[in-house]
């Protein structure tokens, strides 16, 4: 298994860490612990966009989702992967300068602790990060926002990987909620893009 530092590697050097003030990562004192997490940022760069982020193995493994997330199940989403991001990650909500990569205001759309329900054929479960390298994940979250379960499927391998993320039909789909139109403030400070925005343009 790589260490954190090497997983991070890439997400290092797409960033001036003098200049953003996205979290560097690999801290002693992070407030995040090494859990089952996952968190939903909803990030207005070059174009709006949601990216679902789900602790494994010491890192963020992280999708972009163009259109967000859906709880209905017959709604499938395009997720491409993008790379891992730090732990500390999870608490980011801010505005990355223009000029840096991703530049664009970021929110905590959503966040919670997940849970691993696949199981192999004896029953077992099987591991968050061989469920990623076989291109077909599944699993429940527990969010302020989604719930239950839902799924990552790959698509497509290569530089830009295509996953597909869906609802799984359970109790907690629902086709008449559209979260991403109704549900539109942080579940970390309970506030807008644009309150964000402002009070990150404030503090310049």
């Amino acid at each position: 298994m790589m260490e954190t530092k090497d997983l991070l590697k890439k997400y290092h050097k797409k960033r001036a860490f003098d200049i953003t003030e996205e979290p560097f990562g690999e801290s002693k004192k992070t407030k995040v612990k090494d859990t089952q997490i996952f968190v939903i940022q909803k990030h207005d760069a070059s174009h709006l966009h949601y990216d679902f982020r789900i602790s494994v193995n010491g890192v963020l493994k992280s999708w972009a989702v163009p259109k967000g997330p859906s709880t209905d199940p017959s709604v499938k989403r395009l997720a491409i992967a993008t790379e891992d991001h730090p732990l500390e990650y999870a608490d980011f909500e801010g505005t990355i300068p223009e000029d840096q990569y991703g530049g664009g205001t970021v929110m905590v759309w959503d966040a919670g602790t997940y849970g691993n329900v696949k199981k192999d054929d004896d029953g077992n479960l099987i591991a968050m990060e061989d469920q990623i390298e076989k291109g077909h994940t599944t699993f429940i979250l527990n969010g302020k926002k989604l719930k239950g379960a839902y799924t990552l499927i790959r698509t497509q391998k290569g530089k830009d990987e295509k996953w597909i993320f869906k609802k799984v039909d359970d109790d907690e789909a629902d086709a008449r909620r559209k979260p991403t139109s109704t549900e539109n403030k942080s579940v970390l400070t309970k506030r807008t893009m644009k309150e964000i925005k402002k009070e990150s343009e404030k503090n310049d």
